[in-house]
């Protein structure tokens, strides 16, 4: 069955292949099983039907997103795949410099400002052949856990969208629009806590990398010895996937790694012998519900 983020009957109506994963849109184009074209009107239509409740996206790309999908469709026609996202749409938070298109950071001071080149993460992105589906909703500034925006109007979660209950920030947009089904994955940075908290807020799996994993060049910053730029899927293995796509050195950041790439995928096998895994307490638990302490003690075990 899809994963459905809500009992309403509006949100039961499934649009294929809007809920399908990263992985799978990816195999799926790969073998023409379905065109990117399909795949980005899945999006733009739930994105025109539920997106001004939700308020996930400051800017949708419609007219340049099918562009590129018709691109991506006539290049797998002639037998040439750009890279392993070639044609999956991505939501991409609005502090990422994108090439031509407004990036606000969620605030009405840079409203109309629109860079001359992509961020980093977006551009390699785009070389793996991923589309870009729009621009993300966010806390002002990324100043925030909450992801309350006064200008373009608070990102709503979407487990009970009648009621304006919070997304988690700063990435709130990115939150809410990959468990929403408005796109398969988004890029989210992290300073303290702007990827993990609309995550689990919003039931969805998102990564703050090491520092240094992945570029902050054309990226916004709000403090640059504590940024991260991180995947937010659905999935682990969808995670890995764009992680994989974004991550390695660039002469363009200075504070970017020179180890070498490991292969992301490659261990997602389930296997958890000999792992260690840190639980927090104190504070934590001290403020925290019964059942909530009990779900985290039981995943620990």
């Amino acid at each position: 069955m899809p994963w459905n983020p809500s009992c309403s009957t509006e949100w039961a109506e499934m649009v294929e292949p809007a809920w399908s994963s990263i992985a799978d849109l990816a195999r799926m184009i790969g073998r023409k099983e379905v065109s990117p074209v399909e795949v980005v009107r899945a999006y733009l239509e739930r994105i025109a039907a539920l997106d001004r409740t939700l308020r996930a996206y400051i800017t949708v790309c419609a007219d340049t997103a099918l562009a590129a999908a018709r691109s991506a469709e006539g290049e797998l026609a002639a037998g040439r795949v750009a890279g392993p996202l070639h044609g999956v749409p991505i939501g991409v938070k609005d502090l990422f410099e994108t090439k031509g298109l407004r990036t606000t950071a969620g605030s009405r001071i840079l409203a109309d400002y629109v860079p001359a080149k992509d961020a980093t993460a977006v551009e390699r992105l785009r070389l793996a052949g991923a589309i870009i589906l729009g621009k993300l909703n966010m806390h002002e500034f990324a100043y925030g856990a909450e992801g309350w925006n006064e200008t373009f109007g608070d990102a709503r979660n979407p487990w009970d969208a009648q009621v304006p209950r919070i997304s988690g920030g700063s990435s709130s947009g990115s939150g809410v629009a990959v468990a929403a089904g408005l796109c398969p994955g988004a890029l989210g940075s992290d300073t303290g806590g702007s990827i993990r908290i609309p995550s689990a807020l919003c039931g969805i799996t998102g990564l703050k990398p090491t520092y240094g994993r992945v570029s902050r060049a054309g990226v916004i910053p709000l403090a640059w010895s504590m940024d991260h730029v991180g995947p937010m899927a659905r999935t682990a293995a969808d995670c890995a996937l764009v992680l994989q796509a974004i991550a390695g050195h660039d002469p363009a950041d200075e504070t970017t790694s020179t180890l070498p790439l490991p292969d992301y995928t490659t261990s997602l096998t389930g296997e958890v012998k000999g792992l260690r895994v840190g639980l927090l307490r104190g504070f934590f638990v001290d403020f925290c519900l019964p059942d909530v302490v009990a779900a985290v003690d039981g995943a620990a075990k």
